[in-house]
């Protein structure tokens, strides 16, 4: 389709909407290009996530110092802080603001402060993470259940647009109903009209991490750590059909098969569909 494997080829005879269903990318994210980024930069990308993996809690300037004393680089920190507006990640760490909010976006109070969260569909969450290719890179969005850990939806995307967030958003109301209320950063794919106003059309109480609240992040962070470390970083996708397919692969196999200690041992799935555990009760 393209002498770039996973790209869009615009010059090609094939539509780009079917060139879109062929690689399992979004079609509204074919029309934005996202910048350029040179391979040097690709592998530096590549090293700035795993460190990131490893400490969230870093930014630039740490980072930039592990840099050096884990692979030898010496980079200057602008050049750590360009990548890592890139990749769409940030250090975690309480403080007033979040992700690249918009200004002229409005950003709702925070709802989950003193909270139980006891039951499944009581509370959904999102999040973005960077996906490292062999050349280029993808990003990943996820829905997720609060209660149970659950991916109930997911998208990849060439780019950080919102469009993948909204199509992730109603593919998991169409599949699952509604929660109660759904928690987010305050970057600027959720405190958008478009996936607000899902939100607000479906009778959806709209919270939004706020000053010191980064832990609320915890959940989504270990799932893209277990990913990647179990999945993405064992493998260097030569497409976006081949990270689509994997990836979906081990998304099935964490919600079906992954237990969790918090979850007394059972799965996402068991407990969000209230299945029976199948494992012996303890003596």
């Amino acid at each position: 389709m393209s002498e770039r494997r996973g790209r869009i080829d615009r010059e090609h005879a094939l539509p780009v909407i079917r060139q879109c269903t062929a690689l399992g990318l979004c079609r509204s994210s074919a029309y934005r290009s996202p910048g350029e980024v040179n391979e040097a930069d690709i592998e530096l990308m590549r090293k700035i996530d795993v460190l990131h993996l490893r400490h969230p809690f870093k930014g630039s300037r740490r980072l930039r110092d592990d840099l050096w004393d884990d692979y030898g680089l010496q980079v200057n920190r602008k050049r750590v802080q360009r990548l890592m507006r890139i990749m769409g990640i940030r250090a975690l760490y309480p403080r007033a603001k979040t992700t690249g909010p918009n200004p002229q976006h409005k950003v709702y109070p925070y709802l989950l402060r003193d909270l139980e969260i006891k039951q499944v569909n009581q509370v959904w969450c999102t999040d973005i993470t960077y996906i490292p290719m062999r050349k280029g890179f993808l990003y990943l969005v996820v829905i997720m259940d609060w209660h149970s850990r659950k991916v109930l939806s997911w998208r990849l995307s060439n780019s950080l647009d919102t469009a993948p967030c909204i199509e992730a958003l109603e593919e998991a109301i169409a599949k699952h109903g509604t929660p109660k209320i759904f928690n987010s950063d305050q970057g600027c794919q959720f405190t958008s009209d478009g996936f607000t106003g899902v939100l607000r059309d479906n009778d959806i109480k709209i919270s939004m991490d706020g000053k010191g609240r980064w832990i609320d992040n915890v959940f989504i962070e270990r799932l893209w750590r277990s990913l990647k470390y179990e999945e993405v970083y064992l493998k260097a996708y030569d497409a976006v059909a081949q990270a689509k397919k994997n990836i979906g692969v081990w998304l099935t196999f964490y919600n079906q098969d992954r237990r969790h200690a918090s979850l007394n041992r059972m799965t996402p799935d068991q407990v969000y569909y209230a299945l029976p555990s199948g494992l012996p009760k303890a003596a």
